[in-house]
């Protein structure tokens, strides 16, 4: 099959390879060049991958820390 590139070098897959590889509009695809030859692989993201990263500024150890500090303080008051 032949395919065309566009003036901007974008290559359109077409509808009955991207439905056998279950690729949709924003999935993310591997490239590879090998021997003269370009590979495109589905790029497999799992929910972990995808949220990889998404909450490296967030502080959840601290509200889990003072949550249990408050169990342990409640089940204290419970047993005097």
């Amino acid at each position: 099959m032949l395919a065309r590139l566009s003036s901007k070098g974008q290559l359109v897959i077409p509808k009955f390879m991207r439905d056998a590889l279950g690729l949709q509009a924003g999935d993310q695809v591997h490239l590879m060049l090998e021997r003269g030859k370009i590979i495109l692989e589905p790029q497999v993201i799992t929910p972990v991958n995808a949220l990889y990263g998404r909450y490296a500024d967030a502080d959840f150890l601290t509200e889990l820390e003072e949550e249990h500090r408050q169990e342990v303080n409640h089940d204290a008051a419970l047993r005097a």
